[in-house]
């Protein structure tokens, strides 16, 4: 590269974090995606008109396998940082739902509808779901179709609103013992007051209204028919009618 181009390349990176800084706070996130995505078109241009194009192919396909076993932790660490922001800023105590049964404690944010959970026991004792592998996900499932059907259930929920049914390819389906053959002495037992007050995201002093309403609220949102979860759904009337009752 010559010293021309080289003057001419510093100074467009200055000119461009000097342009970022100048932006108002909130609008610096915007302005630095827009600075590396004209970066990144230009970039391609140039390589384009030289005919050094096949670079990009050649080192797209050098990183392809690695980017493959990094994917899954990127999409952890986003839901995550999500999760993070989305508890940070939701302070009513309408805004979340809990449902926790032997084996998994899971989350449902109202508004952004954003699921994050903790594994209570088993081999993977003490995790995040936003953590586990394609692998540990099935190991899970397995696992909770063995020891408790809610716990298979509401982690199947979970899959579902991550992964959509692609999951499903990989799912082994139930064992001898799964969740599909299971009685009642299987699962996490009867709904306890304090855990349809969790699970409709109300407090201990909420009055019939607040009962009525917070169970229409979910249920516009998780009812099967409207592309929610049938186990939630079932979970949300059971503590309705148990607070109600």
């Amino acid at each position: 590269m010559s010293p021309a181009a080289i003057l001419a390349l510093a100074s467009a990176v200055i000119l461009g974090w000097v342009w970022v800084r100048n932006q108002p706070p909130a609008q610096r996130k915007a302005a630095l995606i827009k600075i590396l995505l004209f970066t990144a078109a230009a970039g391609l241009v140039f390589l384009a008109a030289t005919g050094r194009l096949h670079v990009v192919g050649a080192l797209l396909a050098l990183t392809l396998p690695f980017l493959r076993r990094l994917w899954p932790l990127f999409i952890g660490l986003f839901l995550r940082h999500r999760a993070g922001r989305t508890r940070s800023s939701t302070s009513t105590p309408g805004g979340r739902s809990r449902v926790a049964t032997a084996i998994i404690d899971m989350t449902l944010e109202h508004e952004s509808g954003v699921m994050y959970g903790t594994i209570l026991a088993g081999p993977l004792q003490g995790k995040e779901l936003a953590d586990l592998s394609d692998e540990e996900f099935i190991e899970l499932l397995q696992y909770c179709r063995q020891q408790d059907t809610d716990s298979a259930r509401l982690l199947e929920t979970y899959l579902d609103k991550r992964f959509g049914d692609k999951w499903r390819a990989d799912d082994p389906g139930t064992t001898q013992q799964g969740s599909q053959e299971q009685t009642q002495d299987n699962s996490s037992g009867p709904m306890t007051r304090a855990e349809a007050l969790e699970i409709l995201g109300l407090t201990a002093d909420a009055n019939r209204d607040d009962i009525i309403q917070a169970h229409r609220r979910l249920m516009q949102k998780m009812h099967p028919d409207r592309g929610g979860s049938a186990y939630l759904a079932a979970r949300i009337n059971a503590a309705r009618t148990l607070l109600l009752d």
